[in-house]
This record gives C-alpha cells, sequence and structure tokens, in this order.
C-alpha cells in the first residue's frame, strides 16, 4: 500500500509568506508533509516547471441569488462551481440574501437546497441582512454566527437592500458582540438617485449614463461614512468592490491610525474603464456594474491599493446576467440606465487576470498574488489554516499553475452560463493545468474529474469577540478605538 494518496513533484511551491521548491504529499484530503524524498504515492503529479499554489478563494460571488427585483442570476451552482474551478479556486463565499419580509433562515435553507446537490468545489455563505427586525438581530443572526455564518454584508444603496445608519450601528455592535465580519457596500443612495433624476429627466438613459450616476463621490463619501461608523462601534469591517481613489484612500487612513478596516477590489476597476459603457448601441449595458469602472487613473490608483495594504481581498463580484432578456435587458430591449441589471461576469478569469499583469508584468510579488486571492480571505473569513495556504494539516486545496500558459479569453473557452465575457480578447499568459481540492483532482487540463455534489459546506468559527478590533486580527496592528456601547 502507498503511504500517500497524492504526490506532487517538481514544482516551485509559493504561499503568501514563502516561495521554495518542494514535493507535497497528501493522505485523506489532507496536506500530510512537504519536502523531498517523501515516499510513494498512489498517483502523482509532475510539476516540473509549474508553480504550486494554495487553491484560490473568491470571497465574493453571486450564485443561484435572487436580484432585489427577483431576477435570477445566470450560473447556479453547478455552473459557477465547474467555473471556478477552471479558474484556480477551490473555495467560494456567495450570499444567502435576504429580502424584506424574509427571515435569515428562510434564506440559509434555500442557499443549502441550492447548493449542496451541485457545487463541485468547497463553499460557505455571507448572509445579506437587509431586514435588521428585533428578531434577526435578537435571535437569528447571533444564532447563525455561532453556527459557522461569521460574516455578513449590508448595503448603504438599493432601495430595497439598503439600511440605515442607526441600523448599521446596531449590526456592527452585534457583530463585534460575537466575534463577526460586517461587510459593507458603500455607495451614497441619495446622491445617485438625485443625479440619476436629473439625467433621465434630460434625455440621458444611455448605459454610460449608469457610470455618471455612480459618482466617486457616492462612494468616497458612503466608504468614510462606514468607516466612522465602524469606529463608533469598536468593530471590523471590510468594505467590498472598491473602484475610487478617494475611497480607496479613506481605507488607508483608517488602517494606518490602527483600525481594523479591511477593503476589496476587483478585475472590473484595473481592466475596464467606463469607456466601456459608451459602447455602440446595448452593448455598454454588459459593463454596467456598481460602483461603475472609472478612468485610466482610477484603475492605477486601485493596483496601487493592491500593492501598499489598502486591500487584502481580491474579488470577481461574479454577478452574472446574460445580455438577453432573463437578463441585463429584462426591461426591455433598450432600457434607461436606471434598469439595466447590475453585474459583471469574472469567476473563472479572476487570478489569471491578476497573475498576468500583477505578477507577469512585476506590479505583484508571486506572495503577494497568492495572499490577494487565497491568504488574506481564508484568515479574514475564518477558513485559515484550513483554507488559503500549504502547509502541514491543511485540506490539499492546490492550484498547479503554468506561468508560461498564453491564452487569449474568450467566452467559448469559459465554463460559466454566460452569453459574454467583459474581457473578450485580453491575451493573458498564466493559467492553472491542475486543481485540486482536499486531494480530488477537480481539474485537469480541458477535464473536469469530478461529480456535482462533491463540494461541501464549510463552518466557520467566530473570533473572539475581546480580539475583534485589535489585530492581529488578521492582518492590522494592534490598537481599539471607541468605547463598548452595545
Amino acid at each position: 500500500m502507498s503511504q500517500f494518496d497524492l504526490m506532487i513533484r517538481g514544482g516551485t511551491v509559493a504561499t503568501a509568506a514563502d516561495t521554495f521548491a518542494a514535493d507535497i504529499a497528501v493522505r485523506d484530503g489532507k496536506i500530510a508533509a512537504l519536502g523531498f524524498d517523501l515516499g510513494d504515492a498512489a498517483d502523482t503529479f509532475d510539476a516540473s516547471g509549474m508553480l504550486v499554489l494554495p487553491g484560490g478563494i473568491d470571497a465574493h460571488c453571486h450564485v443561484e441569488q435572487e436580484s432585489s427585483t427577483g431576477l435570477m442570476t445566470a450560473d447556479d451552482f453547478y455552473s459557477a462551481s465547474v467555473s471556478a474551478a477552471f479558474g484556480g479556486n477551490t473555495t467560494i463565499i456567495p450570499f444567502a440574501a435576504q429580502h424584506r419580509g424574509q427571515t435569515l433562515r428562510e434564506v440559509v435553507t434555500t442557499a443549502h437546497e441550492r447548493a449542496g446537490p451541485k457545487a463541485v468545489v468547497d463553499y460557505a455563505f455571507h448572509l445579506i441582512v437587509s431586514d435588521p427586525t428585533d428578531n434577526v438581530l435578537g435571535q437569528e443572526l447571533p444564532a447563525l454566527i455561532m453556527e459557522g455564518y461569521t460574516s455578513f454584508k449590508v448595503y448603504l444603496t438599493y432601495e430595497r437592500l439598503k439600511i440605515d445608519d442607526r441600523q448599521i450601528l446596531d449590526v456592527l455592535s452585534l457583530a463585534r458582540r460575537h466575534g463577526a465580519m460586517t461587510m459593507v457596500h458603500a455607495e451614497n443612495d441619495d446622491v445617485i438617485s438625485w443625479i440619476s433624476e436629473r439625467l433621465l429627466a434630460r434625455g440621458h438613459t444611455q448605459p454610460k449614463y449608469h457610470a455618471v450616476s455612480h459618482a466617486a463621490l457616492a462612494e468616497s463619501e458612503a466608504s468614510r461614512r462606514a468607516i466612522d461608523l465602524a469606529r463608533l462601534a469598536d468593530a471590523k469591517l471590510l468594505i467590498v468592490h472598491v473602484s475610487a481613489p478617494k475611497a480607496a484612500q479613506a481605507i488607508r487612513e483608517a488602517r494606518d491610525r490602527g483600525l481594523p478596516i479591511y477593503g476589496e477590489t476587483c478585475p472590473q476597476y484595473l481592466f475596464l474603464t467606463a469607456d466601456d459603457l459608451d459602447r455602440d448601441g446595448m452593448d455598454g449595458a454588459k459593463f454596467c456594474c456598481s460602483p461603475p469602472p472609472r478612468d485610466k487613473a482610477g484603475q492605477e490608483a486601485i493596483w496601487l491599493g493592491l500593492t501598499n495594504g489598502t486591500f487584502q481581498v481580491f474579488s470577481s463580484d461574479h454577478a452574472p446576467y446574460r445580455f438577453d432578456d432573463s437578463g441585463k435587458l429584462n426591461a426591455g430591449p433598450n432600457p434607461t440606465f436606471k434598469k439595466i441589471a447590475n453585474g459583471v461576469p469574472g469567476l473563472e478569469t479572476r487570478m489569471p487576470l491578476l497573475f498576468s499583469e500583477g505578477v507577469g508584468k512585476g506590479r505583484l510579488s508571486l506572495n503577494e498574488f497568492v495572499a490577494l486571492t487565497a491568504t488574506n480571505a481564508a484568515k479574514i473569513y475564518g477558513l485559515h489554516p484550513r483554507k488559503g495556504t500549504l502547509a502541514v494539516g491543511s485540506d490539499a486545496d492546490i492550484a498547479i499553475w503554468d506561468p508560461a500558459w498564453k491564452r487569449t479569453i474568450t467566452q467559448d473557452m469559459l465554463h460559466d452560463n454566460m452569453d459574454y465575457t467583459p474581457y473578450e480578447g485580453m491575451t493573458v499568459t498564466g493559467w492553472p493545468r491542475t486543481v485540486i481540492n482536499r486531494g480530488r483532482v477537480v481539474v485537469d487540463g480541458d477535464s473536469l474529474l469530478v461529480e456535482r455534489g462533491t463540494g461541501r459546506f464549510l463552518d466557520r468559527v467566530p473570533a473572539d469577540a475581546d480580539e475583534a478590533p485589535s489585530a492581529s486580527w488578521p492582518l492590522a496592528p494592534s490598537r481599539t478605538f471607541g468605547a463598548d456601547l452595545s
């Protein structure tokens, strides 16, 4: 009998901290050893010339989820998880989204019913809290945190999702008491509505005016306000999908003061601009997302934030709506910018784009790439060291990357259920050849080797509430502000 189930030989191993030559031995779904001359295995992969990296964690994606208007995303948990795997990911964290009038228990049950029979890689759930009733805050949310749902998202925009500042404080205070993480979509809804009304009254209806209405100031103001609310509640906070330079600056300044504030950005803010929304006819609708892409200077500011510690997480914010009446054009063939479904796809292309333009162009080190795409998300969302690293005892979640594999992105090469990709025609260098989840070879070359429903749900352990605003928790200098008024 072989000593190990799987051996990866001859590759260059990289974690968020180190890069070194080593073989990796896997037993019972876990990494059992790293080194040389480790013994024999039932299966062996020759990784010579390859990079051996932790499997990616896409910590922000919308999968088989209804929007606040009832529109369903194009990807279910099968197509989304397959697409994620072919892009180097072994874990996804989509949302169990509460809409007004629903209980959190309802949405969690529904999310499990959808994911369990279909997912091919591992998954957890963030909650979306849009109706923080007394029962939600007093009963449901504390119980769900203890059951492993340790992160939740709130909105400062969208009429049917947004909650007010007092409710935000209630959620932040609860999160601090129970060691959970609050995520926030930070845009000022009144600013967006004020601009939108004036644009529409003047007949400015085309997709490009989505970017005009979602002014950078709406994002930066809301980001600063959210940070101040978190400071008052003495709670940690993560601002998602940051696109505006001033919003990034607010995060950077908060972190420089020792506040446990974290930032996330996404591919659309590095590789798309507002000009993409101004394409011919309705083609600009394909690029409508919130916040929208900014200008070239904004792109450079976001790249800087990836290198100077402003952003800890790089996620796709995969929100797939097809370019037809089931998605982007559900309100008709020529909808106003206010009626276009918001979101762009990106699960499969997230890591290759960042690898090619970040590591390949010298903007990021290989270790920074691993941190941004896997390790930091695992730490922030309570999955480390089980996920996000290559260490003895960790799950054998491994992506074997070919750093020289040059590919031109086209929709027909991808595995999601979309009819377009916003990155059509972009050439990238570096893509995973083999992807392993808990020791199972999920993807090898062009082949999917696992069955639907074989991914596992990941419950998470809440942080010690007394440690929540400090940290060492997990990526910031230690300092506490405010008073516990909870």
